[in-house]
């Protein structure tokens, strides 16, 4: 699966938008995956909830609005090789507090990056959605200028 991911990564380099997203259950393989694709680039994977975690905890709620947008671009900037940028455990992205819209926080890196990133959601009948409709996270997204890689559960 390794191999079809990382043709695909090659592939987007020549699109606008470079985004793929990987899409699976929990458990079907997301990390590792990213971690086998890094090993392969020579990359390292940023755990998003832990690296803009980790930088605006020290920071009060109003300043964290105020520089999510920034903090997560100069994380970007470090943690990518090269043109490439893998994401993984982008939750924190979805907090209302912050006031994100994830998918475009993705696609922004992906006009000048190929941005591989884990999806937390779910892809159904050709749309993107994170939690269930009436949880105050809730978002659902068209397919637009994204390529999604759906897994499924990988047998241990």
């Amino acid at each position: 699966m390794v191999d079809q991911l990382e043709t695909l990564v090659h592939e987007v380099a020549a699109l606008q938008s470079k985004l793929v997203l990987l899409v699976g259950p929990p458990g079907s393989g997301k990390t590792a995956l990213l971690s086998d694709l890094a090993a392969r680039q020579g990359a390292k994977v940023m755990n998003v909830g832990a690296a803009l975690g980790t930088r605006l905890a020290g920071m009060t709620q109003r300043q964290r609005i105020l520089q999510a947008n920034v903090v997560m671009r100069e994380l970007a900037e470090e943690y990518a090789s090269g043109d490439l940028l893998l994401l993984d455990n982008i939750e924190l992205l979805f907090d209302q507090s912050l006031k994100l819209d994830p998918l475009d926080q993705l696609k922004r890196h992906a006009h000048a990056k190929r941005v591989v990133a884990s999806w937390p959601g779910v892809l159904r009948d050709g749309r993107l959605s994170y939690a269930e409709m009436g949880h105050p996270e809730y978002q659902d997204y068209g397919l637009d200028g994204l390529v999604p890689f759906e897994i499924g559960t990988m047998k241990q």
